[in-house]
């Protein structure tokens, strides 16, 4: 049934309302689910200091807690769930603020870093900033967001200050990452695919992929046309930078970097530069993502250029060893720029 102008108005009106009320009933519900956890941790942890066996509460006492509450309160009681409240009021009492943005299984989630504070508050901020949800909180996880960002911008070895650079970016550099994981595209490695696929795979998860790319990414264009004097070249795709206040010009390569797709893109940022950028803007960076570099030309050329920067993606999920010597790579890259 069709709408006229003024009822459709009204209908979305009320649509709004209820959406509304639908999200703030349901932060609601998280926040509270998550205050209440919290103080059956304080009470536990409080019970068992009073008790003379440690290793005897675990057993006996949560057992038995587990038993009574699910008898009167249905699930979520388990002895599993138990030892999570607990862990979570010890983990969290100590110096960390509630946050009202995270559900009780993010926070079961990121008590893996209790031993781990620096990462813990990482990725208790990002998922704050992004508003991850579960599932996207565990791929970043998985895709160790936390090494990947603190070592592809570590240019004094410390990555605190890089993770501050990193929530407040002042520089091309603090922005780039490398590696960039893909595996949200769908695409296999085993399978030959073109640049085209890799493109359309891109703006088909274009959410998804600025969620991976960092802070304050904005679509601009795909396939945008530079035209120099009678010929025409295509960058694949341009985003903006609302931090840095630049453009962001993307060139995707399915093979190894050379020094021609350098030289091609130090072409596109000029342009940019001078066509596009407004006064008031600051110069135009350039990414070419490839699957792997050579080692020659991002010494001896593309470490010349400040505002072009080369990374590698992957298009799995790599495992743990995999990724391990990947950020091994980007740690030999970067200390390899600072003795030029």
């Amino acid at each position: 049934m069709s709408l006229n102008s003024s009822n459709q108005e009204l209908f979305l009106q009320i649509k709004n309302l209820l959406r509304d009320s639908r999200d703030f009933i349901v932060s609601q519900v998280n926040t509270t689910i998550t205050k209440t956890y919290f103080e059956i941790g304080r009470i536990i942890v409080e019970d068992e200091q009073n008790g003379s066996s440690k290793a005897e509460y675990g057993k006996n006492t949560l057992k038995t807690l587990s038993i009574k509450l699910t008898e009167e309160f249905g699930t979520g009681f388990s002895v599993q769930n138990l030892e999570y409240m607990r862990k979570f009021y010890v983990v969290f009492s100590k110096s960390q603020t509630l946050s009202k943005k995270l559900s009780w299984s993010h926070y079961v989630r990121l008590l893996v870093f209790a031993d781990q504070p620096l990462k813990l508050q990482f990725y208790i901020t990002e998922t704050e900033l992004n508003s991850w949800s579960l599932r996207e909180l565990n791929r970043q996880i998985g895709s160790s967001l936390f090494e990947r960002v603190g070592l592809s911008t570590d240019k004094n070895g410390v990555i605190l200050d890089n993770l501050e650079k990193y929530h407040d970016p002042q520089s091309p550099d603090d922005i780039i990452k490398d590696p960039y994981i893909l595996e949200f595209l769908g695409l296999e490695e085993s399978i030959k695919y073109s640049e085209k696929d890799l493109e359309t795979a891109i703006i088909d998860n274009i959410q998804k992929f600025l969620l991976e790319m960092g802070k304050g990414f904005t679509f601009v264009a795909r396939q945008k046309r530079l035209t120099f004097e009678d010929e025409h070249y295509y960058a694949d795709i341009v985003l903006y930078n609302r931090v840095l206040r630049c453009f962001v010009i993307i060139d995707l390569k399915i093979d190894k970097l050379t020094h021609q797709d350098i030289g091609q893109m130090e072409m596109y940022v000029n342009y940019f530069d001078i066509e596009e950028k407004l006064e008031a803007e600051n110069p135009t960076i350039g990414l070419i993502l490839c699957p792997e570099k050579d080692k020659a030309v991002v010494k001896y050329v593309l470490n010349q250029k400040s505002q072009i920067f080369a990374s590698e993606y992957r298009v799995i999920m790599p495992n743990e060893e995999q990724l391990q010597r990947l950020i091994n790579q980007a740690r030999y890259q970067v200390e390899s720029s600072q003795k030029i």
